[in-house]
């Protein structure tokens, strides 16, 4: 019996994939904090291009893909 495997912790300033519910809302972020009951603070850009402030689960975050250049 294999253990599961534990969600990926970011340190803050880390930049970070985010999905949510959607293929749609799969966005790009930058984790700011770590909040309470397994919840990260992300910082990313709203639908009027400013920046917003998102607590979202730490489960729904992934490492960035490797860009070209890595």
């Amino acid at each position: 019996m294999s253990r599961p495997k534990p969600a990926w912790l970011p340190p803050a300033g880390t930049l970070a994939t985010y999905r949510g519910r959607t293929r749609k809302a799969t966005r790009n972020v930058l984790v700011v904090a770590e909040a309470s009951a397994g919840r990260m603070v992300v910082e990313a850009i709203g639908k009027q291009g400013v920046p917003v402030r998102l607590t979202v689960k730490r489960e729904n975050l992934l490492p960035m893909e490797p860009d070209l250049f890595d």
